[in-house]
């Protein structure tokens, strides 16, 4: 019995350190300037359709891969036109064929979006910007800053959200 108790400590302990040393399956990054930083997880198209059928147009996304994509803002400026203070959010987006809702909640910490409907009640901002297709393919969703504007661009779809600060 003594065996049998230590081989199953054994197993578990064994099942809980491979668990541990697993790598998510989309790689993550941050990118930043000085006024702002996003950290997120970045998926790669696989030959997959991705906006309409991966990502459902009219639903909320975690904009990456994993857990929801984190920003903060430095200061105090404006995100797709709208007033943003200084601090973290999670960044949602509803996608859909034309423009994108893009979502700012001050609900740290969630995995994807599959909790979305318990926090909607702390978004603080929601606004909409159009989207538009690129002629060619972006295999790995990438989120990059510009001067005036954070761009989200992946398979054939790129939306520009304005900020100022």
């Amino acid at each position: 019995m003594k065996k049998l108790l230590l081989l199953g400590t054994f197993a578990f302990g064994m099942l809980l350190s491979f668990g541990q040393d697993k790598k998510p399956a989309s790689p993550h990054d941050t990118v930043s300037n000085k006024d702002m930083s996003i950290t997120y997880g970045r998926p790669y198209k696989k030959d997959r359709v991705i906006f309409g059928k991966l990502v459902p147009f009219n639903e909320v996304w975690r904009t990456g891969a994993d857990q929801a994509t984190q920003i903060t803002f430095a200061k105090d400026g404006t995100f797709a036109g709208k007033s943003v203070k200084a601090g973290t959010y999670t960044l949602f987006t509803i996608p859909t064929e034309t423009d994108w809702t893009i979502i700012l909640n001050s609900q740290l910490g969630q995995w994807g979006a599959f909790g979305y409907e318990k926090v909607k009640d702390k978004n603080v901002l929601e606004a909409k910007v159009s989207s538009k297709k690129l002629s060619s393919v972006v295999e790995q969703f990438t989120i990059t800053t510009a001067s005036k504007a954070l761009v989200l661009a992946w398979d054939q779809t790129e939306v520009s959200i304005p900020v100022k600060f």
